[in-house]
C-alpha cells in the first residue's frame, strides 16, 4: 500500500478496511455502525470480513455471556487489581460451567451452583479435567 498521507507512522501497513454493520435487537431501533480497521495482514475483503466476524463471535460468545450471566458490566470494582482478578475468576467460572454436563443456560447453572452443593461439586470437578 502506498500513497497514504502519514503512512510512515504505520510501518508494515498492508490493509485498510471499512466494515458497515446493521444491528437489530428486538424491541429497540435498528442502528448502524461503521468500523475502521488498520492491518499489517495482506488479505482480500473476504478474509478480512471472516476475521471481523470471528472477533464478533468472541464478543457474543464470551463478553455478552459474562455480562448476562455474571452482570460483569455492572461491576464497579476499582481498587488495585481487584477488578482484573474478579474478571479472571468469572472467566474460569464460565469455562467450568460450560464444561459441566446438563441442560440449561450458563446463568441457570451459575444460580444452581449457588443453591445446590452437589451441583457445585460437579462444576468444581471440571477443574481436574483441565
Amino acid at each position: 500500500m502506498t500513497g497514504l498521507p502519514g503512512q510512515a507512522a504505520w510501518p508494515g501497513l498492508c490493509t485498510l478496511a471499512v466494515v458497515c454493520r446493521l444491528c437489530r435487537v428486538k424491541g429497540k431501533p435498528e442502528t448502524a455502525e461503521v468500523r475502521y480497521f488498520v492491518s499489517s495482514l495482506d488479505a482480500d475483503a473476504r478474509t478480512l470480513l471472516a476475521l471481523v466476524r470471528g472477533h464478533w463471535g468472541i464478543e457474543n460468545g464470551l463478553h455478552w455471556v459474562l455480562d448476562v450471566a455474571f452482570r460483569e458490566d455492572a461491576n464497579a470494582t476499582r481498587a488495585g487489581h481487584a477488578g482484573e482478578n474478579l474478571g479472571w475468576l468469572r472467566r474460569v467460572a464460565l469455562s467450568l460451567l460450560k464444561r459441566t454436563p446438563g441442560k440449561g443456560s450458563i446463568k441457570g447453572k451459575r444460580l444452581q451452583a449457588g443453591w445446590d452443593e452437589a451441583f457445585l461439586t460437579t462444576v468444581l470437578r471440571q477443574l481436574t479435567d483441565i
